[in-house]
């Protein structure tokens, strides 16, 4: 373990900040960590966690399989949504059809209520 600033051998424990040790460099007094925690997730979990996304699952779903948070899960697919453009198509439309759903609910008698 050397130093990054003067590439010295000799250190000192100096302390826990965050679950993290820290260290002193005896001969320019520089504070440093050994190991850098780094949250960072491979590429290939973000591509699994759209994949299972496009397959349908909901976003809490692909965070307890994946082990990981459903708000990242989130940023991880509008990010992948704002870099995709949408085909847009310059043809006018002639004809609409509406599915009959739309007959079933005005048919209903009560429109709310239970039993």
């Amino acid at each position: 373990m050397n130093c990054p600033r003067c590439n010295n051998t000799q250190s000192c424990k100096d302390g826990i900040v965050r679950g993290r040790q820290h260290y002193q460099c005896k001969s320019c007094r520089f504070r440093y960590t050994v190991s850098h925690k780094s949250d960072v997730k491979p590429v290939s979990t973000k591509r699994k966690a759209l994949q299972l996304y496009l397959e349908g699952l909901g976003f809490r779903a692909i965070g307890r399989i994946l082990n990981i948070s459903y708000g990242t899960v989130y940023q991880w697919v509008k990010a992948c949504g704002d870099q995709v453009s949408l085909p847009e198509s310059q043809d006018q439309v002639d004809i609409v059809e509406m599915d009959e759903i739309h007959t079933y609910v005005g048919s209903k008698k009560s429109t709310a209520g239970y039993g």
